[in-house]
């Protein structure tokens, strides 16, 4: 069965709109979903990205909302879903596109599995090299292990391959994660608005792992579908510098995060010890 009709994909656009298009014009070419189902939400680009995007989406028939300031990616997913109508929302990064029409694999995964709340799509390099889209909760050792150049070291390593779940992949079967990365996942509209969405207090970097914790909380699931692919095309700046701003970012989220939920030192918690 087709997604076209049951989705509405939501891209939040900052200083990329010709990401955005390639994003847009992947998801019409696969049947993805119907132009007026997707939402673009320019979030006050201080560029031509409206400009250049109002006059391509308006001929495609493609709903483009206009953030008045840029309150964070989150904020921007919260304007575009004030918009939807559709039993799914569909979060996509403005780097990302799709190559073919799988995306309606993972609707049709929940729709026959109503206990799953958000689904992880398996993001992909353009090299084909996977990205590891599904992790568990960090602990800090993880996080020190992630940001710092010898993780790629033993025993470090062993750290980053459990939490980045490198072995869930072994299958083509849908499999539980703690969490799913924000750049591509889908999530029940109905779900999405009891939880009141995005919390807006993270700018950047975190929202998803929050979300995905307050998912679990209202108790319904978090799982991933390896055959549900989605190109992404993007490299970690946040890793390659870790004390540049997008690491500092990363760092002041994790702390807001720290305060809502459970990050011990070492081991991490899992579901169960997260919601403490």
């Amino acid at each position: 069965m087709s997604a076209s009709g049951r989705v509405n994909p939501i891209i939040v656009n900052y200083k990329t709109p010709d990401l955005a298009l390639k994003c847009v014009s992947s998801i019409i070419k696969h049947g993805a979903a119907a132009p007026g189902d997707i939402i673009v939400v320019e979030n006050a680009s201080p560029d031509d990205s409206l400009e250049r995007l109002t006059g391509k989406l308006n001929a495609l028939g493609v709903q483009l909302t206009v953030a008045s300031r840029n309150d964070g990616f989150g904020a921007g997913i919260n304007i575009g879903a004030a918009r939807a109508d559709k039993p799914y929302l569909v979060v996509l990064n403005p780097d990302t596109y799709f190559e073919d029409a799988s995306l309606a694999t993972a609707i049709d995964y929940l729709d026959s599995h109503p206990e799953t709340g958000l689904l992880g799509l398996n993001l992909i390099y353009p090299d084909g090299r996977r990205q590891f889209s599904a992790r568990r909760f960090y602990s800090l050792v993880d996080v020190f292990a992630r940001r710092l150049p010898f993780g790629g070291w033993w025993p470090v390593s062993r750290l980053v391959r459990t939490h980045l779940m490198m072995d869930a992949w072994h299958t083509d079967q849908a499999f539980e994660a703690d969490w799913v990365m924000g750049t591509g996942f889908i999530v029940r509209r109905e779900l999405f608005e009891r939880l009141q969405g995005m919390d807006e207090a993270f700018f950047l970097y975190m929202e998803d792992v929050d979300l995905c914790a307050r998912v679990w909380r209202a108790g319904s699931t978090v799982e991933c579908l390896p055959t549900a692919r989605l190109v992404h095309d993007h490299q970690r700046s946040s890793a390659a510098q870790p004390l540049g701003w997008a690491g500092r970012m990363h760092i002041k989220s994790l702390l807001y995060f720290r305060r809502k939920f459970q990050v011990p030192l070492f081991r991490p918690p899992g579901v169960a010890g997260i919601l403490k």
